[in-house]
């Protein structure tokens, strides 16, 4: 959508050049802001000029290092990013860049940071990066920063923490969660509709078990426990959750029964026993190259039929059904 009241474009090349003026807004990927009336926008502070690069790995001996996100990195940026063979989180990226309502070409434009500062209920960089405990560096209007977890910069429905004239610069992924074992779940109420809930869980190095509920949700909630929960214990602590979301895309009673399913379910996955690796094929057996099919969405059949049981039944319909991702594969 033509932007018709944007008078300036401005294209910044160093940190002190953004400053944003009455009506100024910054731009990443403007995926999102493109796509819809923006009342008094009268000038946009181009991110990207500065030429941040996408993906940067720091090494801590203490704090065992993380992997840095721009938050000008597009999505298709972070897909192509390689895994150590210790990473059992990886697979994590592609389930949650694949729950987003866009296609591949967005992931080519939209960005990592404008994702996670927009703040949408379904915003799956926000899931992806709450799950991995990674932390939102906010560079501040007086030259410094400061940081927070993503879990808690998103604040609401199209609401973050930051400050005015603040500007959300990386988002550190620890280390040790990318070698963590994690176990995803999502659900919408038609075919390749918008994520009605997204519930995931991270079993650490340590033993800590988390579950991640967003989508269903006007916040990410976390869970955390010392090791993998009880039944009773993990039932509870998402009964307690208090912030369901209510939107066309799904009643509140409708996302906490889904997602006190599905953490359930990630507890029996994750309490399990991690699978052995199985060996990598010989290449004599590898399947042809198919051009371009690395750019291909998997097909997802439909994952509810909001009708009652009754219902389906009079219809001749057959129950719903759900795709999972169990073990972490995509």
């Amino acid at each position: 959508m033509d932007l018709t009241t944007v008078r300036e474009i401005r294209t910044p090349s160093r940190r002190d050049e953004i400053v944003f003026a009455p009506g100024e807004r910054p731009l990443g990927g403007g995926t999102w802001l493109f796509s819809e009336r923006q009342p008094g926008l009268t000038g946009l502070v181009d991110l990207t000029s500065l030429g941040w690069t996408p993906i940067e790995r720091s090494t801590d001996a203490v704090g065992g290092g993380a992997v840095g996100i721009a938050a000008t990195c597009t999505i298709a940026e972070l897909l192509r990013l390689p895994a150590d063979d210790d990473w059992g989180a990886h697979p994590l990226i592609d389930q949650c860049a694949n729950s987003l309502l866009a296609s591949f070409k967005i992931w080519n434009v939209a960005t990592v940071g404008g994702n996670v500062a927009l703040g949408l209920p379904a915003g799956a960089m926000t899931s992806l990066l709450s799950t991995l405990d990674a932390t939102a560096v906010v560079w501040t209007t007086d030259g410094g920063e400061r940081r927070l977890p993503v879990s808690t910069f998103v604040t609401g429905v199209v609401q973050n923490a930051l400050e005015p004239g603040e500007v959300l610069r990386t988002l550190e992924v620890p280390l040790d969660s990318l070698r963590s074992r994690t176990g995803f779940r999502r659900i919408s109420l038609s075919p390749l509709g918008r994520s009605g809930t997204l519930v995931t869980a991270r079993l650490g190095l340590d033993g800590e078990f988390v579950v991640t509920i967003t989508a269903g949700t006007t916040r990410p909630v976390q869970l955390r426990f010392d090791e993998v929960p009880g039944e009773r214990a993990l039932a509870d602590a998402v009964a307690g959750v208090d912030c369901w979301y209510s939107d066309p895309h799904g009643a509140p009673d409708w996302r906490r029964a889904m997602s006190a399913r599905f953490a359930d379910e990630l507890r029996v996955e994750l309490g399990r026993p991690a699978p052995a690796l199985a060996p990598a094929p010989a290449p004599a057996s590898a399947p042809p190259a198919v051009a371009g099919a690395e750019r291909t969405r998997p097909h997802r059949e439909p994952t509810h039929d909001p009708r009652s049981t009754a219902a389906r039944a009079r219809a001749g319909a057959p129950s719903p059904t759900t795709t999972t991702h169990p073990g972490g594969a995509p």
